[in-house]
């Protein structure tokens, strides 16, 4: 199960109270004060850790509490300090208040962390209290609720390469055939229902984090299929790879499929329409493909467009080349 978005509630251990007490002692009278101070309570933590996939593992558990603190006790003994919760999330995961929306934290990279709830501190026992004037305190503190906070989980994959195409552009196909990712494949619209990674390496040297989004339709930047929830994912990418159905299944037209997509990602924002670009016409076993790549041209006069075949694996090998380029090049 893949998931991308999750509110939860988070509360922080509570400080452990202060000690009242007195010393007592054979032979030793007026022993004085010796209560000591309560513990801090333990925060709760959002940190990114790079083995994990998604928000899954967090979904199910919508209420996190950290650890109290330990009450203080005589012979000025401290109690226990209240260990850390922690939230564990992958990079790329934006932190917001859950009422108020504003980010806390943008976890972008693995290691990074963010305290969403801080623990209460510990109260302060009798001893705390002593001085030339009150040899005999009997005020001790409470320890301090920890605090309370709805927080926001969003993730947004961190991909060097961002497929794009309509339903059924063989973006899945290319993912499998160009790493060992495993993608849903079938030859109905949106078989991808979320967003699959896959590591492209060709040496120790080379190599690429690519992410395969499911199919932009008309209307994705505004909410329409399942584009909006999954354009943010493109967000991070370096590069796009934009792939063209040479004869799309629902009959529409290549060329004007490719420009709709362009518009939807100007609309979205993030400056994704200015993100470098890579052109492909897939398929290109079929007969159609040398025509809409004609077509296509006619369009975008002095551009490159690719032809690739997922299933014969003619053109791979440029397209991996044209991507590296785009990554180490000055394009970017």
């Amino acid at each position: 199960m893949f998931v991308d978005r999750v509110e939860i509630y988070c509360k922080a251990g509570d400080g452990g109270n202060g000690c009242l007490s007195f010393r007592k002692e054979a032979y030793i009278p007026r022993g004085g004060p010796d209560g000591g101070d309560g513990g801090d309570g333990g925060d709760i933590v959002v940190k990114a850790v790079a083995n994990v996939g998604n928000l899954a593992n967090i979904a199910g558990h919508k209420h996190w509490k950290g650890e109290a603190g330990g009450h203080g006790e005589g012979q000025l003994r401290t109690g226990k300090r209240g260990k850390r919760t922690e939230i564990l999330v992958p990079p790329g995961t934006l932190v917001r208040d859950g009422k108020r929306g504003h980010i806390l934290k943008d976890l972008s990279q693995d290691g990074e962390e963010v305290v969403v709830a801080r623990g209460g501190k510990g109260g302060k026992g009798n001893k705390r209290f002593a001085c030339s004037t009150n040899r005999v305190p009997r005020e001790f503190e409470p320890g301090g609720p920890g605090e309370e906070r709805h927080i926001m989980l969003e993730l947004k994959l961190i991909a060097d390469v961002g497929l794009l195409g309509k339903p059924n552009a063989g973006k899945s196909t290319l993912l499998s055939r160009i790493s060992q990712a495993q993608p849903e494949i079938a030859d109905y619209p949106f078989t991808t229902k979320y967003p699959n990674l896959g590591l492209v390496r060709t040496d120790y040297e080379r190599e690429f984090v690519m992410a395969d989004i499911p199919g932009l339709i008309e209307g994705a930047h505004a909410g329409v299929g399942l584009g909006h929830e999954f354009l943010r994912h493109v967000e991070r990418t370096r590069v796009l790879v934009h792939l063209v159905e040479p004869a799309p299944m629902d009959g529409t037209n290549p060329v004007e499929n490719y420009h709709q997509i362009r518009e939807e990602l100007k609309l979205y924002g993030h400056d994704l329409e200015d993100r470098p670009e890579i052109i492909a016409i897939t398929k290109s076993e079929l007969t159609d493909a040398e025509a809409a790549a004609e077509s296509l041209q006619d369009t975008l006069p002095g551009v490159e467009i690719l032809m690739i075949s997922s299933v014969t694996g003619k053109g791979l090998p440029q397209l991996i080349n044209r991507i590296f380029d785009k990554l180490q090049g000055d394009e970017f």
